[in-house]
């Protein structure tokens, strides 16, 4: 009788063990790459490559997906805003809910399937190739050649991608306005205009920093921590992927929480 009660303790208990395991050993190495951030040596031209691959590259997707959003919001808005004779309120919505949510937050997931995953399994590949290795046997610290310039550079890309991915978002509830719904198109700019406030934009930019640096991280501590062989590399990728994915959407309510509550 005793074992059949202790024994789904005994789960429970490993998997909150495990669960604070992993969460420790990701803030030591959070922290270990902040630290590592301000002290030389830097590698400026890998920051240079990361940046063009986090920042440039992904900015076709973000352009698609805020582009889509904004538009499907701004056909949403006025559907449900017609039941109440609101639909005027279409431009100041799309704005608001672009730069305060949809805007980092998808932006945030579409760079998290795309970054995360290709950071954890090139470094991933890495380590089981033993370049890894190679670099500390070349007095390279792997952390500041490989997880500092990438995590750099998506704190610093991921606000740019933000910002253009809110106005291609507030673009595709303009072009969604003026063409199906009925809008002017200067009432509808100007309703945007005037109704946006500094921090609304302001809160996006910082989530997108946030959202950056959670995605690079996330993508080289799985990397540097792969497992041998193909398999390990692609469970690395996957949680990466997935890891990024729920601490930004939980990140997205702390930071909201913080910005907005009062």
């Amino acid at each position: 009788m005793s074992l059949v009660i202790t024994r789904p303790l005994a789960v429970i208990g490993r998997a909150v063990i495990g669960l604070l395991t992993g969460v420790g050993r990701v803030s030591i190495f959070a922290a270990e790459t902040v630290s590592h951030m301000v002290r030389p040596p830097f590698y400026w031209r890998e920051f240079l490559v990361a940046c063009l691959q986090i920042g440039w590259l992904s900015l076709p997707v973000v352009g698609m997906t805020a582009i889509f959003t904004g538009a499907a919001l701004a056909l949403q808005i006025y559907a449900g805003g017609s039941r109440f004779s609101a639909e005027f309120v279409v431009p100041q919505i799309v704005a608001i809910g672009m730069t305060r949510e949809l805007g980092p937050v998808l932006g945030g997931l579409m760079v998290a399937a795309r970054v995360a995953s290709s950071i954890a399994a090139e470094i991933g590949t890495m380590k089981v190739t033993e370049q890894v290795d190679a670099l500390v046997t070349l007095s390279t610290n792997p952390m500041k050649y490989l997880t500092v310039p990438r995590v750099l550079a998506a704190t610093l890309c991921m606000p740019l991608l933000v910002a253009t991915g809110d106005s291609i978002g507030i673009m595709g509830g303009y072009l969604l306005g003026i063409s199906r719904l009925g809008f002017n198109g200067h009432t509808y700019l100007q309703a945007t205009v005037d109704f946006l406030q500094f921090w609304d934009v302001g809160s996006g930019l910082v989530k997108g920093a946030v959202f950056g640096f959670i995605v690079a991280t996330m993508g080289c501590f799985y990397g540097l921590n792969s497992g041998r062989g193909a398999q390990g590399v692609g469970a690395a990728t996957k949680s990466a992927v997935v890891a990024a994915s729920v601490l930004i959407l939980a990140s997205n309510y702390l930071l909201t929480e913080a910005f907005f509550s009062s």
